[in-house]
């Protein structure tokens, strides 16, 4: 059975811990991602917080790259093409020799957050062994079974999301408000005090399992 795990990794153990101490601004989103090469896994990133002209002698010093272009660049907004060292690859090579695919890795204050989604729970087994064998001062965040129905990854219940569903569709959510908790509460049946209670724990379970478990908020 498939699983998705949700971890963080310090910059100081993987890539760019100098970069942040720089520019303690910066924020990198890893931009294409694959799982048939180690080459073309992690390629290309997204640079932010950083001024541009700067990035390739901040980024292409760390010991985690072996190589570093900058394919294009505006004020503190960059995209890079990255050739990784090593340390990076392995890590990179563990995930492929589990059947793992990397679908997120951005990395925010010093830290690196990453999401996989591995084949079988096993490989994830393996790939923890790795990272204890390597040393990595890693945490996990969330280990969800990735086949399980939304409800449930998102930690709803089907109640709430009948509710965020009718909100949605009658315009609740809408600027200006097209609908009231009066008028959610007559399409569900139900009072209006179980509505407004359904939305607050139903946005608490969303906002918990995702951009909770991810980053930190970024700056608006």
């Amino acid at each position: 059975m498939s699983v998705t795990i949700e971890f963080t990794i310090p910059a100081s153990e993987f890539a760019f811990a100098d970069a942040f101490e720089t520019a303690p601004d910066l924020v990198l989103e890893v931009d294409r991602l694959a799982s048939h090469s180690r080459e073309w896994v992690m390629p290309f990133v997204w640079v932010s917080g950083l001024e541009s002209a700067a990035v390739e002698s901040t980024l292409g010093s760390d010991s985690a790259v072996a190589d570093l272009d900058l394919i294009d660049g505006e004020e503190d907004v960059s995209y890079v093409a990255v050739v990784w060292s090593e340390t990076v690859t392995r890590f990179v090579d563990a995930i492929i020799d589990g059947q793992g695919l990397i679908q997120e890795a951005r990395a925010a204050d010093a830290i690196w957050y990453f999401t996989l989604k591995f084949v079988e729970r096993s490989a994830l087994a393996d790939f923890q062994t790795h990272f204890e064998e390597w040393g990595y001062s890693y945490t996990m965040r969330r280990v969800t079974n990735a086949s399980v129905p939304i409800d449930r990854e998102y930690g709803l219940t089907t109640n709430q999301r009948e509710t965020l569903l009718t909100a949605l569709e009658l315009g609740y959510f809408a600027v200006p408000r097209e609908a009231q908790i009066d008028d959610l509460a007559g399409a569900l049946g139900v009072s209006t005090n179980a509505v407004s209670e359904r939305l607050r724990r139903a946005t608490a379970a969303l906002t918990t399992n995702t951009i909770a478990i991810t980053t930190p908020s970024d700056a608006e």
